[in-house]
Formats: structure tokens, C-alpha cells, sequence
């Protein structure tokens, strides 16, 4: 089946969905041993959170950058996640989807969250020809992930390293089945999502 040019694709439950992140030890180990974020989180900067688990790995290298070697799972609530989603405007202007160029300055001065699409990845982690969400939180977004939204925290550096270790060794097939079971993320039925035209 072919992948439509822009999907969201996630771990989620009727009640849940699992996005990802990558921190410096101090931060990820004392947040999966609490499962909430410690003090020295910053809530007043804005955090990217990523429903795709490879676009993680491309982020964070695998686990292996400088500040991102704890990969963190969180566990949202999907009622968090699509409040996310209603309340977002496009990271980048988007003639034919913003009015103008003014008016969508605006709208990401107000906003709360930001929708970005980056080509997902393969397991060698290049880029694919269709794109996953990347979903920015800041002021109220952040402070509701963090207190209201998050019901879980894993931390799954382990499954990244295996899996880098065993594409490393070219065992495709072995690492394709650590992989998370992520699925399309219905968010048809939820409001509608602010998305980029088609190429």
C-alpha cells in the first residue's frame, strides 16, 4: 500500500500515544525513574516531540549525540495530543494555506504547538519520500504535557542501540522486528489538522 505524502504514524492506544525524545542523562534517567520530568527541565522553551521512532533514532543518532543519549517513550494522552494538534499552526509559511505571509507570523506568534513534516526514515535512516510529524510545545502546551498530558515514561536507549547495532551488521530483518509497531494515527476523526498541500 502506499504511504500518502504525509501521515502521522504512532504507537497509540484508544486512550493513549507514544512519542518520543531524546535528553542528557541528568534529565532522562531521573524522569523515567519518577516518570515525570525533573526540575531541571526547562518548561519555558519549546520541546519537539516525535510520534516516529526512526525519526527519532535519525535525530539523536542512535542515542550516541552529545546531550541526546537517554531516548525517552512518553506516553500521552490522546486527548493532550490532538488538543496539541487543534491549537498549532505550520512551522514554515505555506503559500495557498496561509492568507499571507503576515498573517501566518501571527498565527505562529500566538500558537502554542507547531507542525513541522520531515521526511520519515528507513532503517538505515535516510529520508523516505513521504513525511512524518514533528510537534513543537511551548507555553501552555509544554506545561500541559509535562502536568496533565504525560501517563508514562520508558526509557528505550537499549532497544535504539540494539537496533543500530544490528542494522550496523546488516541484519535488516532481525532489527525491522525490534522495531516499535507504529501504526497510522487516526486523527481524521479528531479536528482538523493544519496540514502542508501536496507537492
Amino acid at each position: 500500500m502506499e504511504e500518502p505524502h504525509r501521515r502521522i504514524r504512532a504507537v497509540h492506544t484508544e486512550s493513549t500515544i507514544t512519542v518520543y525524545q531524546a535528553y542528557a542523562p541528568g534529565i532522562g534517567l531521573p524522569a523515567v525513574r519518577d516518570g515525570r520530568f525533573p526540575a531541571g527541565w526547562k518548561r519555558d522553551r519549546m520541546t519537539w516531540v516525535k510520534p516516529s521512532f526512526l525519526w527519532m533514532m535519525y535525530r539523536c543518532g542512535s542515542g550516541t549525540k552529545a546531550g541526546q543519549e537517554s531516548v525517552l517513550a512518553v506516553e500521552i494522552t490522546r486527548d493532550g495530543f490532538e488538543w496539541a494538534l487543534r491549537h498549532a499552526c505550520l512551522s514554515s509559511y505555506v503559500r495557498g494555506v496561509h492568507p499571507d505571509r503576515v498573517t501566518w507570523q501571527r498565527q505562529l506568534k500566538r500558537a502554542p504547538a507547531r507542525i513541522q513534516w520531515d521526511p520519515e526514515r528507513d532503517l538505515r535512516l535516510n529520508p523516505l519520500p513521504y513525511r512524518s510529524l514533528q510537534l513543537g510545545l511551548s507555553g501552555e502546551a509544554v506545561r500541559r504535557y509535562a502536568d496533565e498530558w504525560t501517563v508514562a515514561i520508558r526509557d528505550v536507549t537499549p532497544l535504539a542501540r540494539e537496533i543500530h547495532a544490528l542494522v550496523s551488521g546488516g541484519n535488516l530483518d532481525a532489527a525491522t522486528r525490534l522495531l516499535p509497531r507504529e501504526r497510522p494515527y487516526p486523527y481524521s476523526a479528531a479536528p482538523e489538522l493544519p496540514a502542508e498541500p501536496s507537492p
